[in-house]
């Protein structure tokens, strides 16, 4: 590391640390060669007098190489990455396919980011500290500083986007995206700048058009050059051109999907449509949905003869090879006692303590002598021969390790040695637990320091691991082992089939097995090895790997004592800190080692012998599989295989000739291990013999392999007893094979190349990739400013019927947000280049926050599962699926309606359909004069309750702690009404059939306003007051209702209207342009002159006006005849009399809840209790405890409502039960709702208070729309309402399949609620304008003698008002008049008896037509696909859909903290392509509050698309899935 004239040992401790530092940062490329002299001449100045000009060429190049010269041999195994692709042919190959793109500008939105999300400070503050033994990896040791350099000349600055037109064959997939490129740009790149101006810089370089962005699923590709810009109304993106990726079918014949005409069979077939039994659900439909790409004809196939097995040289016979590797130990340490067996280096790179064999002997046979006889008691031993014991020792200390395996081997108990548990939660922990119980290990040996690090309880005690077995530990340090006795001798015998030891191996799931290795393999495979490698007795070797597994142990802890070597072991911190240190330890010692190519490359020059080097292929099931023998001065050098990377992902080995971008450079890893024999068979499947040009796995049988995964037989079975077969499946032989999970081929001259490991292998559509070769990849595209020390992890994850790739690396603390996008970006573009493969993510994450394995490499399997399950907290993130995602389903064309409506009526009738319709029981006919004039009209009614029953209480209004405080009485109100009616006369001037706007809370006043206004003669509006605390949002609805209704004046409160005239309203409307406004707060004694009676009954009676939640406010005109038509139709089916109490917690203001409220109680004579739902907010139980005082037996209650106790009080059950709540009494319990039953709510507001003794039947919903305020309501006498499963494929289809509960893609749907008596319901093809089956899914058509007499429009715009009030079927039954509630909905006749005893017909509500989505031809519900993303994460609050020309956009509320914001993204994104079948196109990710919600508990979504094109949601983040 050192210049010459410099003695590092003589520098002051932090000047060399500051020098390892520099060395690491030029090691990873973090610096050129040049700023490193620089700094390291600094550095060095003031201790030296005459450092030369220029660096001294036999140290320079020293740490930029570490990264190939840092392990032990070439091949890739235990964890680290392989060598073999850090070639400059493949920094050569990214160079060019980026180049390629150069010209083109970046056209793809860049991500909005909060500012206040991940404000990263000054880089020194930030670098996170380095918790692990190693921050970075092995492999990212071993990383070439190379690339940088050659990086930094051919990449400055190129932003250019993904090129990827995949070729459609005409066999194509409608899923083949064609994409658009943008036109290259003109403008000069602006050099980067501070992060404030960045943005300015992006918007001033990019031309904004106000134009569409684009359209995913037209099926008409643009032309190349063409610019789609997305509108500027999306803040902060780089607005270049955006992809637009199309769909294309097979032009323009229409594509009849196989689900339709299954549904179509089965209906044919059968009378009635029965559910298909359970069995076929089960059964995966994937062939139904997922587009199969056609084979392409031009597929590589392997076309040579059948392998041969390739046999290893004999293994050779020498007299003194000891009976058994301790027999090795025992002879060494009896006759070579002085001879050094291992010397161990400190942190700075200096002998720490050398161990003679004598040492080693003596030692081993203490520990031997404690465990056997010192561990518990003569006639009880903690341990017998043949138990497994855990070796818990850290890299730094092999001589500890040395002893305790040595002692555990003397002493016949099984060592597993395994790594330092750092923490409870150390990634993997979990799967160490498995290992130690599948091994049924109980008992630890560790040193003393060991011991003290590790992390304890409060009280001293090593604490209980995650997932671990209960442990005792014992400490081997000398001072606590006990000399044996004299006459006590270790027993050794000769070397057998019982396992010696055992070796931790984590497959790709992350389950951590032991593999066995017996006695015999042990000795065996040191033979061969010492044969291989021609080790010597006394030579010395340099062991820079971890002494506890693999090659490190194989051969420098077993075959080295086997050979009395002297072994140098230099710990993985002193490489960390100067990768030079084992160079040197070669030098001075003299020893042997072995690495690759690069290596080669700079080592030359200081006398390396190419010959000497020995890349070798290993597993943990196999051992050693191959080794490079060290060849003689001049023999031929290795051999090579350029193969192209198209052939290698179709397994089919093929010379790259045409396109060298993608080729792959492969050295051979020598011959077969002696005595081995190798077989290449199939890596899937039976364990086919391949033939001799197709990649397959490794198989070997040998006496030097492991024998079993410990404790586990079924798995052991599928890799250690192997038998291959042939081609016609038939046995090639008896002898078992071992699966060594390599991947690779026999070359010539039976020389082996590996290509990879299964591990490692990514089966993308049928096409094999390798994650290190995407890793080099990743790495050759200059990750110098935005990766941190090169950690990159590359992984698949399962999502819609195929894998896809997603790649994860950690970004250093000062990169920029703009750096690191594009280097995502070039990365997107280089892998689709050299690969020919879509990446589906790329994350970015902090430095230093992936989960690490024990050498500080990125534990894979536990990253991928952070990122399934939302904990992987990336800081950036670039979702790809439109390229990628290749299998979607054809989108649906609707067929074109030429059939007339006639024969398909006829067509249902033959196929044995119902036409889908159902009616409400007969209203009777009432016969009784007198209860006509008392029942033609409201006002008529409360006089003449007023005069016979006046005292009977009608109203009692309650407050937060459930006290009534106020209550009226049929005079009392009557009185009340009066006195309104004199005022309005008096000071309103105004003419009969005036509109009046009511303006109260919640309560009496407004019912009192309500009927002065029928005396009067003029029509009610009822109006939600404003809200004191946010007038500017809601100030503005109530000005335009008043504006819209030509209100002659306001009744309010005083209150109230000192808030229209206040100050704050002036803010947000013209408060001088309000109509007279009348405060009946404090009225004079008056009796009006008369009271109004209108001359007919189709007078109106007052406007039901409200927001709709598509934003529309629409005014419906109720006349008297509707009004009392639909109380009677409610009185009938809730059994309403004057006797009766009922409950009402629901907002008054328009639909079913002002009914209930304000009309119903004067009709039928109950008393009703209210409780405005804003009281809750105060005191959550009012509602519950009231029903429990009041005994009351029906209730009507909102979503909003249900919710807030839900959530509020779901966990005061048992408290409320002490407090003597008994809801037993409920007999039902009605949400009033416009929309499809929310049936989880419900169920889980019954489950929850079951305890309190509400019935499970109690809880029941009802259905009313803007033309019919109630059509739906679970009355008394009904049956139970039923629930059903639909198929959700077939109801994109517009059709009604039911299935079982449980099945795949199956949805819930509860009924709406018994149809109301005189109420006819019938299903409509909205289009056709023709009557359903019912097994179709249409508009739900109402008739009734209640409807709404049409909309209140300032226009009158009649065509409107006719086409929704006042239709008729186009075929059936022409002369019905009916209202379209502009509703989707089924009906399916039940099993259930209504109360005539027919069958029962339920109506169920899927949803509104006006909200439904329209994508790849099918028909989606919203509320659909946000239940699905509610399930996607934890803190996921709500959620909304909308679509944006042709992209789905997905608004999700983030309940945790900001850095859970980008884990949201691929979570929601694999979500709705999994159950949905749809791409996700731009994630928002919100503040909780963000979605409007409307006074009903419903979701505003066309209020969220205009805030979010409007650029007003303030989103935390904004992923463009393009």
């Amino acid at each position: 590391m050192a210049d010459r004239g410099v003695d590092l040992s003589a520098l002051p401790k932090e000047v060399r640390d500051q020098l390892a530092e520099l060395d690491l940062e030029l090691s990873e490329g973090d610096i050129t060669q040049k700023g490193y002299e620089k700094k390291k001449a600094k550095l060095l100045a003031s201790y030296i007098q005459h450092l030369p000009s220029k660096t001294n060429s036999s140290s320079a190049p020293g740490p930029s190489t570490s990264s190939a010269s840092k392990h032990h041999r070439a091949h890739r195994s235990g964890g680290a990455r392989d060598e073999r692709y850090r070639s400059d042919i493949h920094t050569e190959a990214v160079q060019a396919a980026l180049a390629k793109h150069k010209e083109e500008k970046m056209a793809l939105p860049m991500p909005t980011k909060r500012r206040s999300a991940f404000v990263q400070s000054p880089i020194d503050t930030c670098t996170p500290p380095d918790t692990s033994s190693a921050s970075e990896d092995e492999g990212s040791l071993r990383r070439k500083a190379a690339l940088s350099a050659v990086l930094a000349q051919s990449l400055q600055s190129p932003d250019y986007w993904i090129n990827r037109s995949v070729q459609s064959s005409s066999t194509s997939s409608s899923a083949s995206s064609t994409l658009s490129h943008g036109e290259p740009k003109t403008q000069p790149q602006p050099q980067l700048q501070p992060a404030a101006s960045v943005l300015a810089d992006v918007l001033a370089f990019t031309r904004i058009e106000n134009s569409v962005p684009p359209d995913v699923t037209s099926s008409t590709p643009q032309e190349r050059g063409s610019r789609v810009d997305l509108p500027p109304a999306v803040r902060g993106m780089s607005r270049g051109q955006s992809r637009s990726s199309m769909l294309d079918t097979a032009d323009g014949v229409p594509v009849s999907s196989r689900v339709s005409t299954k549904i179509q069979q089965l209906l044919n077939t059968l009378k009635r449509p029965k559910r298909p039994p359970l069995s076929e659900f089960f059964v995966d439909d994937s062939e139904e949905i997922v587009e199969v790409p056609q084979p392409d004809p031009n597929t590589p196939k392997p076309e040579g003869r059948q392998i041969i097995p390739v046999k290893g040289e004999p293994l050779g016979v020498v007299s003194n090879w000891p009976p058994a590797l301790q027999a090795a130990l025992a002879r060494w340490g009896a006759t070579q006692a002085k001879s050094p067996a291992l010397t161990a280096l400190d942190i700075t790179g200096k002998p720490l303590y050398t161990l003679t064999y004598g040492k080693l002997w003596s030692r081993s046979l203490k520990l031997a002598y404690t465990l056997l006889n010192k561990l518990g008691t003569k006639t009880e031993p903690v341990l017998q021969p043949g138990d497994r014991v855990a070796l818990v020792y850290p890299n730094s200390d092999p001589g500890m390790f040395w002893v305790a395996f040595y002692g555990c081997l003397l002493a016949e108990v099984i060592p597993v040695p395994i790594e330092v548990p750092l923490s409870r939660q150390d990634a993997g922990s979990q799967q160490i637990g498995f290992l130690l119980g599948s091994c049924g290990v109980s008992l630890a040996l560790t040193s003393e320091v060991c011991l003290k690090g590790l992390p304890k309880t409060p009280n001293g005690e090593i604490i209980q691991f995650k997932g671990w077995p209960r442990m005792k530990w014992v400490v081997t340090d000398t001072k606590y082992l006990t000399k044996p006795s004299k006459d006590w001798q270790p027993h050794i015998p000769t070397a057998n089939t019982d396992t010696a030891y055992i070796e931790y191996k984590a497959s790709k799931e992350g389950t951590v097995m032991g593999v066995a290795v017996s006695k015999i393999s042990m000795l065996t495979h040191c033979q061969a090895l010492s044969q291989a490698c021609g080790y010597c007795e006394g030579e010395t070797l340099v062991n820079v790997l971890d002494c506890k597994k693999d090659m490190g142990m194989w051969h420098g802890v077993l075959t080295s004592v086997m050979n009395r070597i002297h072994t140098i072991t230099v710990p993985y911190a002193v490489m960390k800190a100067c990768p030079m240190s084992w160079v040197q330890r070669v030098h001075i010692h003299k020893g042997s080692v072995s690495s690759c190519d690069a290596f080669l490359n700079v080592f030359q020059s200081h006398g390396l012998k190419p010959e000497v080097i020995c890349p070798c292929a290993t597993s943990p099931e196999a051992l050693t599989v191959a080794i490079r023998r060290p060849g003689a001065r001049g023999a031929p050098l290795p051999a090579r295989a350029i193969l192209s990377m198209g052939g290698l992902s179709h397994g089919v080995i093929r010379v790259n000739t045409e396109d060298k971008n993608s080729a792959l450079t492969v050295q051979d890893v020598g011959h077969i291990m002696p005595g081995a024999l190798m077989c290449i068979v199939k890596p899937d499947g039976s364990p086919q013999l391949c033939k001799t040009d197709e990649i397959g796995e490794i198989v070997i049988n040998s006496r030097a392999g492991g024998t079993m995964y410990y404790g586990l037989p079924g798995v052991t079975k599928n890799t250690f007893e192997v038998i291959p077969v042939n081609q016609a499946g038939a046995p090639i032989g008896e002898i078992p094979f071992t699966r060594t999970g390599l991947l690779g081929f026999v070359g010539p001259g039976s020389l082996v190349f590996v290509v990879g490991k299964i591990e490692g292998l990514l089966m993308v559509s049928g096409r094999r990739h390798n994650a290190d070769d995407l890793v080099a990849t990743a790495l050759a595209v200059e990750p110098v400013k935005t990766v941190y020390r090169g950690r990159i992890a590359v992984f698949s994850v399962t999502v819609f019927y195929d894998e896809r790739i997603v790649i994860v690396a950690e970004q250093r603390p000062d990169a920029s947000e703009e750096d690191s996008f594009q280097w995502m970006s070039r990365v997107l573009q280089a892998i689709d280049s050299i690969h020919q493969v879509g990446l589906y993510c790329l994350a970015l994450v902090p430095a230093n926050t992936l989960p690490k394995t024990p050498l500080g490499g990125i534990h894979i399997c536990e990253t991928k599962q952070n990122f399934l399950e939302g904990n992987l907290h990336p800081c950036n993130i670039l979702m790809c699926p439109h390229t990628c995602v290749t299998n979607l389903p054809k989108p649906r064309q609707k067929q074109p309606v030429d059939v007339g409506p006639a024969s398909m009526l006829v067509g249902n009738l033959v196929a044995g359909k119902r036409i889908a319709q159902a009616i409400g029981r007969e209203l009777g006919v009432v016969e009784d004069q007198d209860l006509i004039r008392k029942h033609q009209f409201l006002s008529e009614a409360l006089q003449f309750r007023a005069q016979t029953d006046p005292d009977h209480v009608l109203y009692v209004l309650l407050n937060a702690k459930g006290v009534a405080v106020c209550t009226a009485t049929c005079a009392q109100l009557h009185k009340r009404a009066e006195k309104i009616t004199a005022t309005l006369m008096e000071r309103g001037g105004l003419n009969t059939g005036d509109n009046v706007v009511l303006l109260y809370p919640p309560g009496i006043d407004l019912i009192a306003a309500f009927y002065g206004c029928l005396y009067a003669g003029v029509i009610p509006v009822t109006v939600r007051p404003p809200h004191p605390q946010n007038l500017a949002a809601t100030l503005p609805t109530v000005r335009m209702i008043i504006d819209v209704s030509k209100a002659a004046c306001i009744l309010t409160t005083q209150p109230l209207m000192r808030i229209l005239r206040s100050r704050e309203a002036a803010a947000s409307v013209n408060v001088k342009t309000w109509p007279t406004i009348i405060d009946t707060d404090d009225l004079p004694r008056k009796r009006p002159p008369h009271i109004y009676k209108p001359p007919t009954a189709e007078m109106l009676a007052y406007l039901d006006f409200s927001v709709s939640t598509t934003g529309m406010l629409t005014g419906v005109k109720m006349s008297h005849a509707a009004v009392s038509t639909l109380c009677r139709s409610i009185k009938l089916q809730c059994e309403l009399y004057s006797s009766r109490q009922i409950a009402i917690c629901l907002d008054p203001y328009c639909g079913l809840g002002f009914v209930l409220w304000c009309l119903s109680s004067v009709y039928s004579g109950h008393q009703s209790i209210l409780i405005p739902p804003l009281e809750l907010e105060s005191s959550l139980p009012v509602w519950l405890s009231t029903l429990s005082q009041y005994k009351i037996r029906d209730t009507f209650c909102s979503y909003s409502v249900m919710e807030l106790c839900t959530k509020g009080l779901g966990t005061q059950t048992e408290m409320l039960k002490a407090r003597g709540l008994n809801l037993s009494c409920v007999r039902s319990c009605v949400v009033i709702a416009e929309e499809r039953p929310r049936l989880t709510l419900t169920q889980s507001f019954s489950k929850l208070f079951k305890d309190l003794g509400l019935s499970p039947r109690a809880v029941s919903t009802a259905f009313g729309s803007r033309v019919n305020l109630a059509i739906c309501l679970q009355g008394t006498a009904g049956p139970d309402p039923s629930t059903v499963y639909v198929d959700m494929k077939s109801l994109r289809h517009d059709r009604v399949r039911l299935v079982e509960r449980g099945a795949p893609q199956s949805l819930p749907l509860m009924e709406s609620g018994t149809i109301l008596p005189g109420v006819r319901v019938i299903i409509v093809n909205p289009e056709t304008r023709g009557p359903l089956g019912d097994s179709h899914l249409g508009e739900i058509w109402v008739s009734s003698a209640h409807s709404a007499s049409g909309y209140y429009t300032i226009y009158g715009e009649e065509s409107l008002q006719a086409d929704h009030f006042n239709t008729r079927l186009s075929f059936g039954e022409p002369h019905t008049l009916w209202a379209r509630t502009g509703y989707l909905g089924f009906i399916k006749r039940t099993e259930l008896l209504d109360a005539s005893g027919d069958r029962h017909d339920a109506l169920f509500v899927v949803g509104s037509l006006d909200e439904t989505l329209e994508l790849r031809g099918l028909r989606y519900h919203p509320i659909d696909i946000e239940t699905s993303v509610s399930r996607a994460h934890r803190s996921i609050a709500e959620s909304a859909v909308f679509t944006w020309t042709n992209l789905l956009v997905v608004v999700a509320e983030l309940s945790g903290s900001e850095q859970e914001a980008l884990d949201l993204v691929p979570l929601v994104t694999n979500v709705v392509l999994e159950e949905h079948h749809l791409i996700v196109g731009v994630v928002v990710i919100v503040d909780p509050g963000v979605i409007p919600i409307n006074s009903r508990g419903e979701k505003q979504r066309m209020h969220l698309r205009d805030s979010f094109l409007a650029d007003q949601l303030d989103p935390i983040y904004v992923a463009y899935n393009m």
